[in-house]
């Protein structure tokens, strides 16, 4: 394969956008591809966005209909979750398992070596393995969705973002004339339901399946009526319409019998331990046993110290060095040893 050219993921938003005036000035052969994973009432905008910028740059432009497979493996997988009373990570399965993937799948075709998209992170050679690193934006970095990607798509990937602010790429995109791209707002939440999920899964979930229930508190005894048990989430204190004039928090849920259990003691939520499943860790060496790994079960604003082991059943054992409150099953739970991205997984089970 040629080593100068490249395969761009471009959604026809600033990042990308700039991302392709950055490879072309490093003197790459860029082709840009926009996936077709989901379309609000058939909004096909960021698709002429995307081929525009292209014919600007005069550049080839793919467009790949992935709405199938983004349907199966991203929709139906953040419905089954929550109405298994567990709470998805849409944006990493989807990261992980369908974006990045179908990059390699079609560069592969195309004989082009290297892979890039406008993520906030960069990477690093270190130990005999390449990790995903932070990007120097603390507000836009992405390090947190990426732990599950394999070396060998580490190894292909070009990160133009990675050493930008979001305020420097809107200047460079205005500065070369791309004044739309310069401009557009940045996408927030889950693409195909940035607003309130519980409306999306009312519209989705087969019929009569999210039936009203009943909250209990931790002595058993009834507070209260609720929507249905997938519209909550571990941890969760707003919305819950139940006012007895001290914080609630919800606890325990349990689909089987639709009950919530809240408390208003946020210590009964805490956990020591949790073990996860599908985890990825470019270098086990590195993770496993050290006292120096910070997870996150969060995007934002969470770190804990933790010792990481292999236990008997394959999944991965995180013991926690202080307890962690809010650990919901089917969370993403990501390692870092400073910037660099030591792996992580799915949390299966926590106590």
């Amino acid at each position: 394969m040629n080593d100068k050219k490249a395969l761009l993921g471009m959604s026809g938003g600033t990042d990308s956008s700039v991302s392709a005036l950055l490879l072309q000035d490093a003197g790459y052969e860029v082709t840009g591809i926009t996936f077709r994973f989901y379309e609000k009432d058939n909004d096909r905008e960021y698709i002429d966005d995307a081929r525009d910028l292209c014919e600007r740059l005069g550049i080839p432009h793919i467009v790949y209909d992935a709405r199938e497979a983004f349907q199966e493996k991203i929709v139906r997988y953040f419905i089954f979750e929550y109405m298994e009373g567990r709470t998805p990570v849409p944006c990493t399965l989807c990261n992980n398992n369908l974006k990045w993937p179908l990059l390699r799948k079609v560069a592969d075709e195309l004989g082009i070596s290297r892979l890039a998209t406008g993520h906030y992170v960069r990477k690093r050679f270190a130990d005999g393995h390449w990790h995903i690193v932070c990007g120097t934006d603390a507000d836009k970095d992405q390090s947190f969705f990426l732990w599950g990607l394999p070396q060998d798509i580490l190894e292909r990937m070009l990160l133009p973002m990675g050493g930008l602010t979001k305020a420097q790429v809107r200047e460079i995109a205005a500065e070369r004339g791309f004044t739309k791209a310069a401009g557009k707002r940045d996408s927030l939440g889950v693409c195909f339901c940035p607003g309130d999920y519980r409306s999306f899964l009312k519209r989705h979930a087969a019929p009569n399946v999210i039936e009203p229930g009943r909250f209990y508190d931790e002595d058993g005894t009834e507070i209260g009526r609720h929507e249905g048990y997938p519209f909550y989430t571990i941890g969760q204190r707003r919305k819950l319409g139940v006012h007895l004039n001290k914080a609630l928090f919800v606890k325990d849920i349990d689909p089987a019998s639709n009950r919530i259990v809240l408390s208003d003691r946020i210590q009964s939520l805490e956990k020591h331990e949790m073990y996860l499943k599908g985890w990825n860790a470019p270098n086990p060496e590195a993770l496993f046993g050290k006292e120096d790994v910070i997870v996150k079960i969060r995007y934002r604003k969470q770190a804990n110290r933790c010792t990481v082991c292999l236990a008997d059943n394959g999944l991965l054992r995180v013991e926690l060095h202080e307890p962690l409150a809010s650990v919901a099953l089917g969370q993403a739970a990501v390692f870092y040893r400073g910037d660099t991205v030591l792996g992580g997984g799915i949390i299966e089970k926590a106590r």
